[in-house]
C-alpha cells in the first residue's frame, strides 16, 4: 500500500511526521509520503498515485476537495479523515475495497486513539462481500451486484457460496465457517474453475476469483528450508493471511538450484516460478529497493521484490516490501486481475 499523508496545519504536520514513522517500519506500507498545505493540489495529486490518503483536517476541506475526483468505489483510494489532534480517525471514502475502514482500525491502534466506521454492514458487525473479497486479496467480476448483496446481508438473508469441490480455497471455507455462518452458506459446483467462487441471492450472482499472490524469495547461499519457511510465515501472518493463499514462489535465475527455496516449493505444494536473469536487468520499478550486495555480484537490482513482481504480471503491485529474515528476503507482489 502506498500512504500519502495531507496535512494543513503546523499540529496536523507534527501529527502527520509521527503517522509516518509508524508506517516505514511496516514492510506492508510500500512507501509514506507527506504533502503540507496546498490542499487542493494535493490532493489531485494523491488521489490517483496512492492507494490511502490519511487527510488531517477539517472534514469540510476534505469533502470540497475530493468531490470532483471522485469516480468510483472501484477506484477510488481509500481516504481517512484526522483531527489535528489524532483523537479520531475517520473512515470517509472507499471502506472496503479501498480498505479505509480496515486501515482506520490499524491507524487508530497506532495512535491509541478511536476509529469511526459508518458503513452499514460494519456497525452492525456483518461481513460484506466486497470486505471478504478484499480481506483475501479477490476480484470481484460483475461488481455492479455488490450493493445488491450488501444490502441482502444487512437484511439478514443468507448467501450461496459456490466453490468447486477440488477447490484451492478451503482457506476462505475455514475463514467463513469460523466467523459468518449467519450470513454465508457453503455449496459446490464442480462446473465452476477450482479458484472461482459464484456468490448467488434471489436472481443476482457475483463470480469472485483470486488474484495471483507472488512471494519472492532471496537468500544467501545454503539457507535451508526451514530458515525459509520462518521469513514466510512471519511474512504472510503480517498480511494477516493463511500461507494456502499463496499462488507461486518466485526467485531469480542465480538461485534456481538453490535447495532451500526448492524446498520451500515441494512441501508447500507452491509452484516455483524462476525469472530469467535478463528479465530482471531490464526490469524497473520505483517501488523496488536496490540492493548494492546484489548489484555488484549479479548485475540486478535486487531478487525477492522485482520476481515477485514480474511473475505476477503487468500491472502488478507489491503489498510487502523487501525484508531481510537472517539472510533470506521475502517479498510479496499480487496481480492486477
Amino acid at each position: 500500500m502506498k500512504v500519502a499523508i495531507i496535512s494543513l496545519t503546523e499540529k496536523g504536520l507534527k501529527l502527520s511526521n509521527k503517522i509516518k514513522n509508524y508506517l516505514d517500519n511496516d514492510s506492508t506500507i510500500i512507501k509514506t509520503d507527506i504533502f503540507y498545505k496546498d490542499v487542493k493540489k494535493n490532493f489531485k495529486i494523491a488521489f490517483f498515485e496512492y492507494d490511502m490518503i490519511i487527510a488531517i483536517m477539517a472534514s469540510g476541506i476534505v469533502i470540497r476537495s475530493i468531490a470532483k475526483l471522485i469516480d468510483s468505489k472501484l477506484k477510488d483510494p481509500g481516504i481517512l479523515n484526522l483531527d489535528e489532534n489524532g483523537e479520531f480517525v475517520i473512515s470517509l471514502l472507499s471502506g472496503h475495497i479501498g480498505g479505509a475502514n480496515k486501515f482506520s482500525k490499524k491507524i487508530a491502534g497506532l495512535l491509541d486513539t478511536q476509529e469511526v466506521i459508518t458503513t452499514s454492514t460494519d456497525v452492525n458487525q456483518k461481513i460484506a462481500i466486497d470486505y471478504l473479497s478484499n480481506l483475501f486479496y479477490l476480484k470481484i467480476l460483475n461488481p455492479k451486484s455488490i450493493l445488491y448483496f450488501n444490502k441482502a446481508i444487512l437484511n439478514g438473508e443468507m448467501i450461496e457460496l459456490f466453490f468447486n469441490r477440488n477447490n484451492k480455497l478451503d482457506y476462505i471455507i475455514d475463514f467463513i465457517e469460523k466467523n459468518t455462518l449467519e450470513t454465508y452458506l457453503i455449496k459446490y459446483d464442480d462446473k465452476l474453475s477450482k479458484n472461482e467462487i459464484l456468490a448467488k441471492v434471489n436472481n443476482h450472482e457475483i463470480i469472485i476469483k483470486e488474484r495471483d499472490l507472488v512471494v519472492g524469495i532471496g537468500c544467501r547461499k545454503g539457507k535451508n528450508h526451514n530458515e525459509i519457511l520462518k521469513g514466510l510465515k512471519i511474512a504472510i501472518n503480517d498480511l494477516n493471511l493463511p500461507i494456502e493463499r499463496i499462488n507461486y514462489i518466485a526467485t531469480g535465475e542465480m538461485k534456481k538450484n538453490e535447495k532451500g527455496i526448492i524446498d520451500i516449493s515441494y512441501n508447500l505444494n507452491i509452484p516455483l516460478k524462476i525469472v530469467d536473469i535478463e528479465k530482471l536487468k531490464l526490469f524497473k520499478s520505483k517501488d523496488c529497493s536496490i540492493s548494492k550486495f546484489v548489484k555488484s555480484n549479479f548485475g540486478i537490482n535486487g531478487v525477492s521484490e522485482q520476481s515477485a513482481l514480474i511473475v505476477a504480471g503487468f500491472d502488478s503491485k507489491l503489498i510487502y516490501k523487501k525484508k531481510a529474515f537472517d539472510g533470506v528476503t521475502i517479498a510479496i507482489a499480487i496481480s492486477k486481475n
